[in-house]
């Protein structure tokens, strides 16, 4: 474990008191916003679908955005440092509101799709400047409060969406879940307008045009090949090759560019830092985590444990509510202490320990234990989110925020992809090890739910039960090896206090 550390930001004076009434408020909403919209469409796309039509194609109107805001943080992290923050948080909420207008007017699954492109692109903004206003306004020490207050609100917003987006649907229609954006994008310029505007640096300021461009070919054939594995149709293996490939070319020639380029995307000495790189891997292996547990434990509650959908809903809130409660009380710590890579550093070692246990007794352990387990694991695992933020903020300095904003924002999407993508492959690797017919009843449980399993008699679907609950044991374990992998990166972080 490295020697403990401390930050070499500058002294700053003690917030003041109505710092907080002044500054959350404005960058809270538009974070908000753009997590919200990750998930709020979710629960419209059977309405959707019924709409437009052409549903084979319903999911890009998710991917899309996805691909979009990944795209998008860099972009808007480097703009803010040179041209400033504020500024270019007008830009991305107009952008983001003016995409809900075009999303909720489209007439095809194509045209939503490109809304939901644009839509992206200023979601991405408004999720990295959000951060990296907040180091411009608040003291190091108290960072870590907000970033804890930040990180409980964007893991709400993952449960609060599909309720929001299935309410609204079902009331006002699909289009309503689009247009909602409109008085909140209103409310949300107004408050922003009540931030203090710092001063930019000075001199000539040129954007990385191929280095965008790389980075997108770079970027966008990643998350597509993660999001193709998903659907586990072997069919895809080629298509998810061909894009891996263009995956690697984009990534030398976008090295080659930011190396030598004067006002780099991604600026290459920031991420040959250690406190830079070993976070951001970090924040990969706890999205990854993360997302893959919320992405197949309803299937596991629904299949193995004979839970309704509704039921399996509301056995998620503890998850939810623990990464949330572990983010606050982490913030809290932080700001009281000064003490940072400990708490996550405790807290994965917790959460690898039950995942590792549910892989070796989950057959023996009742529903309520699991998801107590679970919450735990949530509760731990949010240690690390105001962590990964603080650090390196603390690291690139404040020529940087937005830059090492931006790079947690899209080493998350990528960890998260790859985590689904690698516990679904897995999951049905080992199913196909056993019996190919349960491995193509998975498929079909992957794309339909639990309603695949209805054409089976009895005695077939206990045994099809049985082999994917033996399955969901190596799938816990995967999880569980991506949460060792940030617990080990924590305790080597170099930042130990602010």
């Amino acid at each position: 474990m490295p020697s403990e550390t401390t930050s070499a930001a500058p002294r700053v004076e003690p917030a003041a008191p109505n710092l907080f009434l002044t500054v959350f408020p404005s960058i809270m909403l538009p974070m908000f916003m753009a997590a919200v919209d990750q998930t709020i469409v979710a629960t419209a796309l059977p309405a959707i679908a019924g709409s437009l039509g052409n549903v084979e194609r319903v999911s890009w109107i998710v991917v899309s955005y996805l691909v979009a805001t990944t795209i998008a943080a860099p972009v808007y992290g480097r703009l803010g440092d040179a041209l400033g923050r504020k500024k270019m948080m007008y830009v991305a909420l107009a952008v983001f509101v003016a995409a809900s207008v075009l999303c909720a007017m489209s007439r095809s699954v194509l045209m939503l799709t490109a809304a939901r492109l644009l839509q992206g692109a200023g979601g991405g903004g408004l999720m990295t400047l959000s951060q990296a206003l907040i180091a411009e306004a608040v003291p190091p020490r108290q960072r870590g409060k907000y970033q804890g207050y930040l990180s409980g609100m964007y893991a709400s917003a993952a449960t609060f969406g599909p309720v929001a987006g299935g309410y609204l649907t079902q009331h006002f229609g699909w289009h309503s879940v689009f247009m909602v954006n409109v008085p909140l994008g209103a409310l949300a310029t107004a408050l922003v307008m009540r931030l203090p505007s710092n001063p930019v640096r000075g001199g000539q300021f040129r954007f990385d045009v191929l280095g965008t461009v790389f980075f997108t070919g770079f970027i966008a054939p990643v998350l597509l090949a993660m999001e193709r594995a998903q659907h586990i149709d072997l069919a895809a293996v080629p298509m998810v090759a061909a894009l891996l490939v263009i995956a690697v070319v984009s990534l030398v020639l976008l090295i080659r560019q930011e190396q030598r380029c004067a006002d780099p995307l991604l600026p290459i000495q920031l991420f040959r830092q250690a406190g830079i790189w070993r976070t951001d891997t970090m924040a990969a292996c706890v999205a990854g985590q993360t997302v893959a547990l919320v992405s197949f434990l309803p299937m596991y509650l629904q299949v193995v444990r004979g839970a309704t959908t509704a039921h399996s809903g509301v056995l998620l809130l503890p998850l939810t509510l623990g990464v949330a409660i572990g983010s606050f009380c982490c913030g809290r710590i932080i700001a009281a202490t000064g003490r940072t890579a400990i708490l996550p550093s405790i807290g994965l070692t917790v959460s690898a320990a039950m995942l590792l246990s549910l892989a070796a007794f989950a057959p023996s352990l009742s529903t309520s234990t699991i998801i107590g387990m679970l919450a735990l694991a949530s509760a731990c695992t949010g240690t690390a989110m105001p962590v990964v933020q603080m650090t390196v903020q603390t690291v690139a300095g404040p020529r940087f925020l937005g830059a090492a904003a931006a790079s947690v924002q899209f080493s998350r999407s990528v960890g998260a992809s790859f985590g689904t993508a690698l516990v679904g492959a897995v999951l049905f690797a080992v199913l196909t090890t056993r019996d190919a017919e349960t491995a193509s009843m998975f498929a079909g449980i992957v794309q339909r739910g639990p309603v695949a399993l209805e054409a089976l008699s009895a005695a077939q679907r206990l045994v099809v039960r049985d082999e994917i609950a033996d399955a969901f044991r190596a799938a816990f374990l995967t999880i569980g090896c991506f949460t060792t992998g940030g617990m080990l990166l924590a305790w080597w972080l170099p930042v130990r206090r602010i």
